[in-house]
């Protein structure tokens, strides 16, 4: 089953800045003209309603969006890379993985419904840039911002109104089959049911979603058997149907081993309301034994209902219960409303901050001036200088030297590997 699995995305890498000067008949000292590099392409996931498996993320686990072009001559602009899509099934939860835990970022309910889970890089600004009262013709330019990379890990699970939960064989596959347009595959033996299977129930103008999900076993909560599998599917449906097998010798205790596991994985889809069918009734064992089956289920506080799966006796009722039982559900829900945004105002990118972390190292820390520097050629002398001039106009030279910086001091930018001696 594959309902879950664990990828590696990266955003487009920006393009590189063009170092260029205008060449014109009669411009015989045309100034810097080199364009910016485009961005890189953003990752993102969108929901697809077509979609019911994960199986396209079996083979390839990395995906990385097409990097921006190099800026060219005439202060042209490279072009941006294109945005990589990658579509799952609705139901899909996405979480980012940081080492041994996870942070959800979106659960995907809506068809269409997207999320930017990997940005692409900045494209690295052309010689024109630099240019400056000083610096009339700069020779430096940037590179493109590596695009950002993230372990992503997406988990499905099934959009339905009603599970049918049961030990196998107890026939959910067949009910779905006889119940709606699905056709799950059925046979004679447990386990055939390896995936959940959807299927759509109309009950006059109204319908509901049914899903057929695969059969618990003893364990199932520790993960045995198709267990944490089959209880994340369970834990997004509203109602549970209880499959039972009729000619089993002790139904009663079938019913409360799937219920021990429910309990096992979660308080709350132990809590979950439940239609309990007792099937196959189409067996004469079973039919001849219906009063005394209904007297070991008197503790429930309403009898179990009746069927069979195979020839239909019975399943109108399961319908009709089912139908009831959701509408008054569907009643006790609190409306949906859409939330209202929160502006909050936007970060200065330019603030920084400088520390000393030990005699003769500083660390100078804030995104804008950490984005500036990485993208800069620091093993060439005019790129150097560059930089130095830039750091000095937004005034982290000056924030270095109150801070003690002296020539020959190692400066450190953000948590990254960049460093070098300090030469101001």
């Amino acid at each position: 089953m594959i309902d879950a699995v664990e990828i590696e995305v990266e955003g487009g890498a920006g393009g590189r800045g063009a170092v260029s000067f205008r060449r014109e008949k009669f411009v015989p000292r045309g100034g810097p003209d080199g364009g910016r590099g485009g961005r890189g392409g953003d990752v993102v996931v969108v929901a697809n309603g077509q979609l019911n498996t994960l199986r396209s993320y079996r083979r390839q686990r990395r995906f990385r969006a097409e990097s921006g072009t190099n800026g060219g001559t005439n202060q042209k602009r490279g072009r941006a890379g294109a945005t990589l899509e990658l579509e799952l099934p609705v139901g899909t939860i996405v979480s980012a993985v940081n080492g041994a835990s996870t942070d959800q970022l979106v659960d995907l309910e809506e068809d269409g419904q997207s999320l930017v889970v990997a940005w692409g890089g900045r494209g690295g600004q052309g010689n024109m840039y630099f240019r400056s009262s000083t610096n009339q013709t700069p020779r430096v330019a940037q590179k493109g911002e590596p695009g950002e990379r993230r372990r992503i890990k997406f988990e499905l699970r099934v959009l339905a109104d009603i599970g049918i939960v049961g030990l196998p064989n107890a026939g959910k596959s067949s009910l779905l089959r006889h119940l709606t347009a699905a056709r799950p595959r059925v046979a004679d033996y447990p386990f055939t049911t390896l995936e959940p299977h959807l299927g759509v129930v109309s009950v006059g103008w109204d319908e509901f979603v049914m899903a057929d999900l695969p059969g618990l076993i003893e364990g199932a909560a520790d993960g045995a058997g198709l267990g944490h599998a089959f209880l994340r599917h369970t834990s997004r449906t509203r109602l549970l149907v209880h499959l039972i097998d009729g000619s089993q010798d002790d139904p009663v205790s079938a019913k409360d081993l799937v219920d021990r596991e429910l309990a096992s994985y979660s308080a709350e889809l132990a809590a979950r309301p439940q239609i309990v069918v007792v099937n196959k009734v189409d067996l004469e064992e079973v039919d001849l034994f219906r009063d005394e089956i209904t007297e070991q289920f008197s503790h429930l506080g309403s009898p179990p209902l009746f069927c069979s799966a195979a020839t239909g006796e019975g399943t109108d009722a399961v319908v009709t219960a089912c139908a009831t039982a959701l509408a008054e559900l569907r009643e006790q829900e609190p409306p949906r409303t859409n939330k209202i945004p929160v502006v909050r105002p936007k970060q200065d990118g330019r603030r920084f901050e400088v520390e000393e972390l030990a005699s003769g190292l500083f660390q100078v820390s804030g995104a804008s001036v950490e984005r500036f520097v990485s993208m800069m050629e620091l093993d060439e002398d005019e790129a150097l200088a560059e930089t130095y001039r830039w750091l000095d106009r937004r005034g982290v030279a000056s924030a270095l030297h109150r801070a003690g910086c002296q020539p020959g001091d190692v400066v450190r930018i953000g948590q990254s590997r960049i460093k070098w001696e300090w030469e101001r």
